[in-house]
């Protein structure tokens, strides 16, 4: 309850110091996440790392979340750490895709591999960062693996190449289709008849 009450009057403590700029937070399980925009970030994360009340001088990680089915895709997500303060926070803002996000490496230099990690797995482009580029998979790698419509094999498979004596890559061939999996039936498809007990075919 202590907890509670001390994340709340932080959050109130930020509400009042950025009114334009915070939309919402929420405490759930013991941890506080503010909400706010895009275009606010930059603003707000100084206030984070600056205020006397607040002083966060630690980012902890940067990562996103996507939701496709959303108009502004992605969620991205920061965690913050003030060790003079023994606190810990999470700030949020959704982006569409394609629209650039604003770096805070000028904030908090670490900030500079985190989003370099976000750009590959997600595709988020982060305006004003000094070198945004692949940093987990190869520079010619297809795609962004953390997005939820990319496939599960990839687009190319890579092997070392014995007569070039180096790594080769070549499209992913199947030796079967994909077959659909859900919690009713074991298979899917017209061709199947169903086995005892699917309530699937049966019901």
């Amino acid at each position: 309850m202590m907890v509670t009450q001390t994340l709340r009057e932080l959050a109130d403590h930020v509400k009042d110091s950025l009114s334009d700029e915070m939309l919402s937070f929420d405490i759930t399980h013991g941890e506080l996440a503010l909400i706010t925009s895009a275009q606010h970030l930059p603003r707000v994360m100084a206030f984070l790392h600056d205020d006397s009340r607040c002083l966060f001088k630690l980012l902890i990680d940067i990562t996103a979340v996507d939701y496709p089915e959303r108009a502004e895709r992605f969620e991205v997500v920061y965690n913050l750490l003030s060790v003079k303060q023994n606190q810990r926070i999470r700030i949020k803002f959704s982006v569409a895709e394609g629209v650039p996000a604003p770096s805070i490496v000028g904030i908090w230099p670490t900030a500079n591999w985190f989003e370099r990690e976000v750009w590959d797995m997600y595709g988020i482009f982060f305006s004003g960062h000094p070198d945004l580029r692949r940093i987990l998979t190869d520079y010619g790698f297809d795609g962004h693996p953390q997005r939820k419509d990319f496939p599960l094999t990839g687009y190319v498979e890579l092997r070392y190449d014995e007569e070039q004596k180096r790594v080769a890559y070549s499209p992913v061939k199947l030796q079967q289709a994909f077959r659909n999996f859900d919690f009713l039936s074991p298979w899917e498809g017209d061709y199947f008849t169903g086995l005892p007990g699917d309530e699937k075919k049966t019901g």
